[in-house]
């Protein structure tokens, strides 16, 4: 079979795209992520739910206030310093230790395989099995566990207000 390249837009023509170029895959494994800076006072670990606080900046993302429920992704970097410029992951797949996904979500373990997680009401910068129940807070899917140590980010950024 004959190995043909994808067609696509040079300077407004429509052509085959060159030899020596390529595309990023169209796959659901794609990974997503964007530099932005620490706006907490202390390091933001991997993992960690965080929302845009101000422009480029993130914040540990919280269920239980519009201002803070709305997740832009999880810290792709071990850490992230306060003030420190680091990856945030806002798709695709993200890869944990199980003591890392242990310090977000409470468990031990790592991740439970096939559980959703969601953004927790109770605590700063953590998600949870259990999606928020209380008046006034919010739900606001994470993602989907594929094993102990990986998560399919499915961030929902609409969330619904618990009445």
């Amino acid at each position: 079979m004959a190995v043909r390249n994808p067609l696509v837009i040079i300077n407004g023509q429509v052509q085959e795209l060159p030899s020596s170029d390529t595309m990023p895959g169209g796959t659901s494994s794609e990974s997503y992520v964007v530099k932005l800076t620490n706006g907490e006072s202390g390091n933001v670990a991997r993992g960690t739910p965080v929302y845009i606080s101000s422009a480029d900046t993130v914040k540990k993302a919280q269920a239980n206030a519009s201002a803070t429920r709305i997740v832009a992704g999880l810290v792709a970097d071990a850490s992230i310093a306060g003030a420190a410029v680091g990856s945030v992951q806002t798709d695709g797949v993200i890869t944990a230790a199980t003591a890392e996904w242990d310090a977000v979500t409470g468990q031990s373990g790592g991740l439970t395989p096939g559980a959703r997680y969601f953004l927790d009401a109770e605590a700063a910068g953590q998600i949870t099995t259990d999606a928020p129940t209380d008046a006034g807070d919010y739900v606001h899917l994470i993602g989907l566990a594929l094993s102990a140590t990986d998560m399919d980010l499915e961030i929902d950024k609409a969330g619904i207000l618990i009445a």
